[in-house]
């Protein structure tokens, strides 16, 4: 507003003056002489130097204004341009047009902020790297030994157990003492299953450079040696990133886990697929299922379900029926060709 006020201001002095001086200098007639002819002189009854003074008044206010204006439009045309710099790491584009120092000042000012940005968030995201991949490694290791040490005493120990209390059942025939050994006998098949859904938790997520397809039926096969109720599986190759293709894993060893302990199923089928640039990844039991209003729905493996799809972008849905089973569904996008190449491109 000031600058508007001193601009009007010096133009009016500017125009006033500039009649004066030239009628003084070319007309040759004194100070005197001239501001007479302004008052004496006389159009439409108006005194020639009121017109003067009006007419100086309102071109220099009027343009006073209007340059004052278009400098705030471009004043905020520029910090719109820098503000979407700052946001979204582009100029954006205007209708207005800068004179061609300004906008090479702008295009450098926003090579700084993009190369300057892009720098800090790659050694940002080195450092995180670095800090996960030496925690990885340390929880991993931690888990072999457990699972190692595990499987080895108490899990051979439950079986030997079992053996034992199956070869004992068979052979007595005294009604009185074989029902108490057949619930001893089902409470150490339980803790066996407890045991490898433990294993299951304890397994490393990594899949070791092998395709998510080819880790799950790996984990399948595993469990199809181990366990009593049918496992069935579908499996496709599916184009994802290494971060997604881990958490999936991981949630397929959640999933079965606690299929594993809490189902009760005997049948499992697991499917793998791409369908309209989704993967889907389901695991499907006919078990003793449980309502949402029992809280099992939100329970920590689950929930842990529920947590890593949304990490990776996806979605999760749970759907249980009592005495009918539960189904365990997670979806999220693939990647594109052209991320695949973006990505590759990175590594190497």
């Amino acid at each position: 507003m000031k600058a508007v006020i001193g601009r009007g201001l010096f133009l009016s002095l500017l125009l006033i003056m500039i009649p004066a001086v030239y009628i003084y200098l070319f007309l040759r007639l004194s100070l005197k002489e001239v501001w007479f002819i302004f008052y004496e002189s006389e159009f439409a009854n108006v005194p020639l130097g009121l017109w003067i003074l009006t007419t100086a008044l309102v071109l220099s206010w009027g343009i006073a204004i209007w340059t004052s204006f278009i400098g705030r439009s471009k004043e905020q045309v520029i910090e719109q341009r820098l503000t979407d710099l700052i946001d979204t790491e582009h100029t954006g584009e205007s209708n207005e047009k800068f004179s061609p120092r300004v906008d090479r000042a702008i295009d450098s000012v926003s090579n700084v902020i993009i190369t300057q940005r892009k720098s800090l968030q790659r050694i940002t995201d080195e450092r995180a790297e670095a800090q996960d991949k030496l925690i990885q490694e340390r929880i991993v290791q931690e888990r072999q030994r457990l699972a190692r040490e595990l499987h080895d005493s108490v899990s051979q120990q439950l079986f030997a157990a079992s053996m034992l209390l199956s070869a004992i059942t068979e052979g007595n025939d005294d009604a009185d003492t074989q029902k108490p050994l057949l619930q001893v006998e089902r409470m150490v098949q339980q803790a066996q299953l407890e045991m490898r859904a433990l294993l299951l938790h304890l397994r490393p997520a990594a899949l070791n450079n092998k395709s998510l397809a080819e880790g799950l039926e790996e984990l399948l096969m595993e469990l199809k040696e181990k366990v009593l109720f049918d496992i069935r599986y579908r499996l496709e190759e599916v184009n994802l990133s290494k971060g997604a293709e881990d958490h999936l894993f991981r949630i397929a060893q959640e999933t079965l886990s606690n299929t594993l302990r809490h189902a009760q199923a005997t049948e499992v089928d697991v499917l793998f697929v791409e369908r309209d640039g989704l993967a889907i990844f389901r695991v499907q039991d006919n078990g003793v299922g449980f309502k949402e209003s029992d809280g099992k729905g939100g329970s920590y493996g689950l929930q842990n379900v529920k947590e890593r799809a949304i990490e990776i972008g996806g979605t999760c849905k749970i759907v249980s029926v009592p005495s009918q089973g539960t189904i365990v569904e997670v979806k999220l996008p693939t990647r594109k060709g052209e991320d695949t190449v973006d990505q590759d491109t990175v590594s190497g």
